[in-house]
């Protein structure tokens, strides 16, 4: 969503786009082609990959030795990798006889390696974003230090990433943290006059990154604790049958429902019903993490007061206390007591209501931020 809305304002602003969708995707997006890439054409790598090694030894050269002398974080990555690459030698002649002024990876994955070979057969510079699962997931991606050295610019959207790529090495005047937005700011939202039972509500795949099994214990609390409210989770994903089990075994099956995905339009009537959005995100096993979901600013934006653990680029929009509040996901008793007093503080609510609509009024505007992406992208071009 973050990149449809990243398009739409460069668009709007001038920018001449064209859009390969290196998995899935494909038709249009707002009057411009995607061109997705089919996978039928890695068999033209029987070919290709002797005539562009003939071209530039030294990139073959280079790939098989990073091969031989590496390990991949997963196979995921390493798959991903090799997309990216067969991507890039189908793709190069046509690059060839119609040069982009800058090739923009959306990603540090696939992206952005099918990007490093182009300039490296090509000559063709090119700019990449980092985001969290780049730069987190099994200690990063494959490739990140090598691709990253080459590109003219790393585009993140949090510090959080920036301060990790800068720790690994990438040249601190190279990485820019941007924030994406929100296309429109939708009307604030009144507060609902009695908040018992209590609106509670969490956006979320259903993946181990989220922290929903420690969200379901939060909800065993406030029951527990004699706290009336129901809520709704929204999202799915491969955890969602684990989690369906939890809310059963810890008796609160009857106060959460599962909604599932939903289009993303509907996600603001299920903002307009809640009191409150919890965001659970934890560090995962592979070291993944969140960098700042969207859906925190998009809450914030329409009047919801956010409650979150302090995992992940969170804490840059939610100050404690003043635009939120942030808690420990180890201690559901210190959500049953905030979230109790957000079921009756009229003024506790308007005062981070007010601070945290007023944030994403000067820090989640795409347009604003699209502005200052594109002379970033202007000047890496030039």
């Amino acid at each position: 969503m973050f990149l449809q809305r990243e398009i739409a304002a460069l668009r709007a602003k001038g920018a001449r786009l064209k859009i390969h969708s290196m998995w899935g995707g494909g038709g249009a997006f707002r009057g411009i082609e995607v061109e997705s890439f089919s996978k039928w054409r890695l068999f033209e790598l029987v070919w290709l990959i002797p005539y562009e090694t003939w071209r530039k030894p030294g990139v073959m050269g280079q790939l098989l030795r990073g091969l031989a002398t590496r390990r991949p974080p997963s196979w995921l990555n390493f798959w991903e990798n090799m997309l990216g690459a067969g991507f890039a030698c189908v793709y190069a002649r046509s690059f060839r006889r119609d040069p982009p002024r800058l090739v923009h990876a959306a990603w540090s994955g696939a992206p952005a390696t099918a990007a490093w070979l182009l300039w490296r057969m090509n000559g063709q510079r090119f700019t990449a974003g980092a985001h969290a699962y780049d730069v987190f997931e099994n200690g990063g991606d494959w490739w990140l230090a090598e691709k990253l050295e080459a590109a003219v610019l790393v585009h993140t959207s949090t510090e959080l990433a920036r301060d990790a790529l800068i720790a690994r090495g990438v040249r601190a005047d190279k990485v820019v943290c941007i924030r994406s937005g929100l296309d429109r700011l939708p009307a604030l939202k009144p507060l609902r006059a009695s908040r018992v039972p209590l609106h509670l509500l969490s956006l979320a795949r259903l993946v181990e990154k989220k922290g929903i099994d420690r969200q379901l214990r939060i909800y065993a609390a406030l029951k527990a604790a004699g706290v009336e409210y129901t809520a709704r989770i929204v999202g799915d994903g491969p955890l969602r049958p684990k989690l369906e089990r939890l809310a059963g075994h810890l008796g609160v099956s009857d106060r959460v429902t599962f909604v599932g995905e939903v289009p993303s339009q509907e996600v603001w009537g299920h903002l307009d019903w809640s009191d409150v959005l919890l965001y659970t995100g934890v560090v995962a096993a592979s070291g993944d993490r969140d960098g700042l979901p969207n859906v925190i600013a998009e809450a914030m934006a329409a009047g919801v007061p956010v409650v979150t653990s302090p995992v992940a680029g969170t804490t840059e929009a939610v100050t404690d206390g003043v635009t939120g509040v942030v808690l420990p996901v180890e201690k559901p008793e210190a959500w049953v007591g905030v979230l109790r007093r957000l079921s009756s503080d009229d003024a506790f609510c308007e005062s981070l209501r007010r601070a945290a609509r007023a944030w994403v009024e000067e820090n989640f505007d795409v347009r604003a931020n699209t502005e200052k992406l594109l002379r970033r992208l202007e000047g890496a071009a030039a």
